[in-house]
């Protein structure tokens, strides 16, 4: 029966981390056009989280206990995994193609088992470090570094700044383990005094998107944006589109439906097996510009491409696992990352 239920969970959780990986590929397809149309990428982004944290408010208020249980867990997930990653891209794009915007992002695991190695200064695997020595070999052919790099270097620093905000996704995802824990790191029971319970998903998203929301009305300002440009069309490879079509998917597709699927597939599965399963994000993410932009990439490029997901496939499912034991508490996104899995590879646009 037992183990019935964990596939049917198993199941569940896979399909989850696809949809996911559908609605999060497709963001990029169709808020270059807006850029294109004129609007700012900060402006897209800020449409974006404000318009979803706006839909999220029910689930907000329905969890406002988090905001005095876990502060530090919100403000990390909005900062990094809302606010970071989706300015940084939504800028990366305006200057370089989305596939590889994307695939720049697929460095995340580098960056985790960098952390794990020489800050907690804890052993990698050889398959660990052999993804690594993959993804950036093929990240070099990627951007075609014997050109002298064919593609806008700010626009590729900004792609790298999403990979280190988005390292944040997985691990702020699987804050507090997929069941409550004791205080001695052993799993709970029943009412034990000690039990620390995880977070709900929606909640964290919930509060994430609201912080993610304040943050960027600062940064982007949107009181100067040309609000017309939304009443008007966005070229998609010579095809007009409504802008608020364009608008409409960003918001309840690649951040509501994205969001809420991805961070519940974490908790019914593992952040190193979500991870793995996010590779797709990219391959379906260039397919789509491919189709729907014109973004057509070269043979050595695509190799690339399929190298960096291979390195970061073996990276992710050879990532360690945090020792057992008692955790020391910690504020921001660093005790978040003590208390969970360490993983990486959600490219969380």
């Amino acid at each position: 029966m037992h183990a019935s239920r964990g596939t049917q969970k198993r199941s569940a959780g896979l399909g989850l981390a696809l949809l996911s990986a559908f609605a999060f590929g497709g963001s990029g397809v169709a808020a270059k056009p807006l850029i294109e149309a004129g609007l700012d990428p900060l402006h897209v982004v800020w449409l974006r989280v404000a318009g979803a944290a706006l839909i999220m408010l029910p689930v907000a208020w329905r969890h406002r206990n988090l905001v005095r249980e876990r502060p530090a867990l919100l403000a990390g997930f909005g900062l990094f995994a809302v606010a970071g990653v989706q300015a940084c891209y939504f800028a990366a794009i305006s200057r370089i193609p989305v596939g590889v915007a994307l695939l720049v992002e697929y460095l995340a695991p580098a960056l985790v088992l960098g952390w794990v190695r020489f800050v907690q200064r804890r052993p990698v695997t050889r398959a660990a470090a052999l993804g690594v020595v993959l993804a950036v070999g093929g990240l070099a052919c990627v951007v075609e570094v014997w050109a002298g790099l064919s593609f806008d270097a700010l626009g590729l620093l900004l792609a790298l700044g999403a990979a280190c905000c988005q390292v944040g996704y997985f691990v702020l995802s699987d804050h507090g383990g997929q069941e409550a824990k004791g205080r001695d790191g052993r799993e709970s029971k029943g009412g034990d005094a000690g039990s620390v319970e995880p977070p709900p998903p929606l909640g964290v998203i919930a509060y994430g998107l609201i912080v993610g929301a304040l943050v960027l009305t600062v940064v982007a300002r949107p009181w100067g944006m040309d609000w017309s440009l939304l009443g008007g069309t966005a070229g998609m490879n010579g095809t007009g589109v409504p802008a608020w079509v364009l608008l409409g998917w960003i918001v309840l597709i690649a951040t509501v439906l994205a969001y809420g699927t991805g961070v519940v597939s974490v908790r019914m599965l593992s952040p190193q097996v979500a991870g793995v399963v996010a590779c797709l994000e990219a391959v379906i993410a260039t397919v789509l510009a491919w189709v729907l932009l014109g973004e057509h990439l070269s043979a050595p490029q695509l190799i690339g491409g399929f190298v960096v997901l291979t390195g970061a496939f073996i990276a992710q499912s050879s990532a360690p696992k945090p020792p057992s034991g008692p955790v020391a508490a910690g504020a921001g996104a660093a005790a978040a990352a003590a208390e969970s899995e360490l993983s990486a590879g959600r490219a969380s646009h």
